[in-house]
């Protein structure tokens, strides 16, 4: 009883998961990296933003990692639909009991819709930051920006680097 207490302890502070999810984004089984979890099939920014670019569409939101750093996040500030966001300019904030951050869009386009829940529950980009705890989606006005961005592996190895330097 000891050991299967200790296991599930030990999965959960590791983030293991075995279960099935009906997402399209999360695997069936993903092992979390220093704590925080980078998935397949997502493109991401040096300054810890995440796109999943699905035809004519990009959905942009933080990592886990920034939102691990962050702590629990109090207040998002997004733009409005139809209005246009630059590759690496601020295009919203995110506060948190720790600090208030900006977020950058790692590509330009047009805002096409907003995530207006987080208005009313900030904390999804907590409890759910590449699923219910998106940002904005945009129609990329240059899709080549998305070839700058990071793979999982090369965005692992980042925050990997980065926290061992601070």
């Amino acid at each position: 009883m000891a050991l299967r207490m200790w296991a599930s302890s030990t999965a959960n502070a590791l983030k293991l998961s075995s279960s099935t999810s009906k997402s399209h984004l999360l695997p069936a089984f993903s092992i979390s990296r220093c704590f925080s979890s980078v998935l397949e099939g997502l493109k991401y920014a040096n300054s810890h933003e995440w796109v999943k670019h699905d035809g004519s569409v990009a959905t942009i939101g933080i990592t886990d990692h920034a939102q691990d750093h962050l702590g629990e996040v109090v207040f998002v500030e997004l733009p409005e639909e139809k209005s246009s966001v630059s590759k690496e300019k601020n295009f919203g904030a995110v506060e948190s009991v720790k600090a208030t951050s900006e977020i950058l869009s790692p590509i330009s386009g047009e805002v096409i819709e907003v995530n207006t829940k987080l208005t009313d529950s900030p904390g999804l980009i907590n409890s759910s930051p590449y699923e219910d705890g998106w940002m904005i989606k945009v129609k990329p006005s240059n899709p080549a920006e998305l070839e700058t961005l990071m793979g999982p592996k090369e965005y692992t190895k980042f925050c990997e680097e980065e926290d061992a330097a601070h």
